[in-house]
């Protein structure tokens, strides 16, 4: 018999397990939210898996028995979907329906990679954004018409629907979650936990085609750095290919090559970011955070702040500043 999972003020997150399980997704799941972190205090989150049935066979030729069945699913602040199926079967109707009651109550439903899938069949992404893994992006839009599929992205955040692409971006969206519930500190602890950059926005892309340049150049990675340390000098192409040694169609070519963006793109990337780290830690203002962080002006920072985290930069602040 199933326990009842008693309802207190912390974050109850389920995970749904089912046959052949993809256990890397269902393993970042269990990791971030499941693993006990005391330094959090009492209200972190807590974690079960549910399964319609035992005992669950894995990827990897594992065996998996879950404690809890699908009803308490219902009792979740937050229901993962750790992928689906390869085959992508219809689910059965009492998962379906749990779902869609889980969805009418506002439980927060978030699919890693396949799992779009199981979500898509039952229609709860009809006239929504959503992503996945891109090796799915075609089957995704042809067998669900209704879905705006969001290409080469990390994650799409709809509130109550969160869908994630690959594997690893799966771990992107799992630490917004935790920045979203508990803020940026809480994240970058779980972050470092993990060994892993505290944050990545969603809309970065999911992959780079040729990831190290085949000719590397050794003096690209040191001004990458330098760019970091220094966003707000007037850094234009010519400049970064002279301190490159490198001529301006070179440099470009490589820095694609190495970064999968045009130099301006990720140079309005690292500037956005370091306004966002800006934000989080000082009271200056967005004017002054704007121009440490290579803007022109603070309308400039609100345009491209809005456009890449998707809230302006003062509610932001009021979000997630450490004070």
């Amino acid at each position: 018999m199933t326990t009842i999972i008693d309802i207190m003020p912390n974050h109850l997150v389920a995970a749904l397990a089912y046959d052949n399980l993809c256990t890397f997704e269902f393993g970042i799941s269990a990791e971030i939210f499941g693993l006990p972190r005391p330094e959090m205090g009492d209200g972190w989150y807590r974690f079960i898996a549910c399964s319609e049935r035992n005992p669950l066979r894995a990827l990897g030729g594992i065996s998996v028995q879950t404690e809890h069945g699908l009803e308490q699913l219902l009792n979740a602040e937050t229901i993962i979907i750790p992928g689906w199926r390869a085959d992508n079967p219809t689910p059965s109707g009492p998962l379906r329906d749990i779902l869609i009651e889980a969805h009418r109550r506002s439980i927060r439903l978030v699919t890693l990679c396949s799992g779009v899938f199981l979500l898509a069949v039952i229609g709860l992404l009809d006239g929504r954004k959503a992503t996945t893994h891109w090796r799915y992006f075609d089957r995704l839009r042809a067998d669900f018409p209704t879905i705006e599929v969001v290409p080469d992205v990390l994650y799409v955040d709809n509130g109550d629907i969160l869908t994630a692409a690959g594997s690893a971006a799966g771990i992107d969206l799992l630490l917004h979650i935790v920045r979203k519930d508990f803020g940026a500190d809480a994240a970058n602890s779980v972050a470092r936990r993990l060994v892993m950059p505290p944050h990545r926005d969603g809309g970065q892309a999911q992959y780079i085609e040729r990831p190290v340049p085949t000719q590397p150049n050794g003096k690209l990675a040191p001004l990458l750095d330098t760019i970091r340390l220094e966003p707000a000098r007037n850094w234009t192409v010519p400049l970064m290919a002279e301190q490159a040694a490198m001529s301006e169609r070179t440099f470009i070519r490589r820095f694609r090559e190495l970064t999968g963006l045009p130099p301006g793109e990720w140079l309005l990337s690292i500037r956005v970011d370091a306004a966002r780290v800006a934000l989080e830690s000082n009271q200056s203002t967005v004017e002054r955070v704007a121009e440490g962080a290579g803007f022109r002006s603070a309308a400039t920072l609100r345009h491209h702040f809005k456009r890449q985290i998707g809230i302006a930069p003062t509610a932001y602040r009021q979000r997630f500043h450490r004070g």
